[in-house]
């Protein structure tokens, strides 16, 4: 890999790239499209470019669909697992969509994400674990963050089920997402017994409250774009999502922010963390990784904050299981370097 530091943008951020080699870049005509469609939020249009990438191998790999794991019919998850079930326990990755919480995002031209992510884990020798959330809306400001604790514990009680390993799990959420998988982390009365149950986190794509830090976005781009249905296109790249420990569905006082920050929990917790956004991602996105490298990350080796090369809000998550490597090999990497 080779990372670059380009000059400051104009409010004064550096963006720190990620690229690879020549056979770990978006390929230059995909780069040209994302580019096209700029630092929205598109689904649709995204997909069509990485769903003809998308290889539909099913090969060794067994799908349980729609286990319940909590006391809503949307509380449910997918689990993507080897067809051979002798061996070893395998690592376990958890996906926690951004949006409505789909774990299907079902666009206009029929093309369905977020199998692709589950098909790279187990084709990189992990389990997968697929989830649908409920939002926040009517909800205890900490209520999503719970609901990943009921995923944790479904976890620790089934995978083994599925040669996953209880004690070595990781989460990566996306988006809106990042909300209550970042909340879940950072406070530890959303845990269960057993603890955090996490070994590291992805929170790709995301602004999620991080208070008394104020996140800045470049003056001028405070809007991401069309919206993926929680937040992402207003600018925060989902940070006004429910249930980011927070922000939520409507204001708060600075008071009460401040007593639902996120960032002494993610200052102070033993998940090692992984910080992402495309370039091409919505603004307050890229601004939060830029946010996170300082006031997070420093002085922790393991805890990276990463800007992908040519890379929007969704073809981050769309481009896993694809020849496009760019986003899932620095993951992968990082995933294996935690003891």
């Amino acid at each position: 890999m080779q990372t670059s530091v380009l000059g400051a943008l104009s409010a004064g951020m550096a963006l720190i790239l990620l690229s690879s080699p020549a056979s770990a870049q978006v390929p230059p005509e995909v780069a040209q499209q994302l580019r096209e469609i700029g630092p929205v939020v598109d689904p649709p249009r995204t997909a069509l470019i990485y769903r003809p990438l998308q290889s539909r191998d099913m090969t060794g790999v067994k799908v349980v669909r729609d286990q319940r794991y909590g006391w809503h019919e949307r509380h449910v998850l997918d689990v993507f697992a080897p067809a051979d079930e002798a061996g070893v326990p395998r690592p376990v990755l958890i996906y926690v969509a951004g949006g409505g919480g789909n774990k299907i995002e079902q666009v206009p031209s029929g093309e369905a994400f977020y199998d692709n992510i589950m098909l790279w884990a187990v084709k990189n020798g992990m389990t997968g674990v697929n989830v649908q959330r409920l939002g926040g809306q009517g909800r205890a400001w900490d209520d999503p963050a719970r609901d990943i604790g009921m995923v944790i514990h479904w976890i620790r009680q089934n995978i083994a089920m599925y040669r996953g390993n209880p004690d070595r799990v990781f989460i990566w959420a996306h988006s809106a997402g990042t909300g209550p998988t970042s909340a879940y982390i950072a406070h530890a009365h959303t845990h269960g017994p057993a603890g955090v149950g996490l070994k590291g986190a992805v929170l790709m794509g995301g602004n999620i409250n991080i208070a008394p830090v104020v996140v800045n976005v470049p003056q001028g781009q405070g809007r991401g774009g069309r919206g993926d249905g929680a937040g992402a296109g207003r600018g925060d790249g989902a940070g006004r999502g429910a249930g980011d420990g927070g922000r939520g569905r409507g204001a708060v006082d600075p008071a009460t922010q401040l007593a639902r920050s996120n960032l002494p929990g993610l200052r102070a917790t033993s998940v090692t963390l992984f910080f992402g956004a495309g370039e091409v991602d919505t603004p307050g996105a890229v601004a939060f990784v830029n946010t996170a490298r300082t006031e997070i990350c420093r002085g922790k080796a393991t805890c990276q904050a990463v800007i992908f090369k040519d890379h929007s809000h969704m073809s981050s998550v769309f481009s896993p299981n694809t020849e496009d490597d760019s986003v899932t090999a620095p993951i992968l990497k990082w995933m294996r370097s935690i003891r």
